[in-house]
């Protein structure tokens, strides 16, 4: 993840992986995708998507235009949802 400013190449990137997220947002793959506001060494972004498996998990991980290209990269966490609210946060609404 991008510590410091992008240049003008890892910004175009950056967009195609945004847009590349967008897309499987509205496909229904990826449920919640985003970042933590620090900007140091720490920083991350998550990206919490449905796969039928783990092969197709990772496929889609390296998919992403930012990973393909060295920008980011990618870690794959395999998670099983145990409790999920229906309820949305005020502050999630901002």
């Amino acid at each position: 993840m991008l510590t410091r400013g992008a240049t003008e190449l890892e910004a175009s990137i950056i967009g195609q992986h945004f847009d590349y997220l967008a897309k499987l947002v509205e496909e229904g793959i990826v449920f919640m995708a985003g970042r933590t506001l620090t900007a140091d060494e720490k920083t991350f972004g998550i990206v919490i998507f449905a796969a039928a498996t783990e092969p197709d998990a990772v496929a889609l991980m390296q998919n992403d235009p930012a990973v393909k290209l060295g920008v980011m990269k990618a870690e794959l966490f395999p998670y099983r949802v145990a409790l999920w609210s229906s309820i949305v946060s005020p502050a999630a609404e901002d």
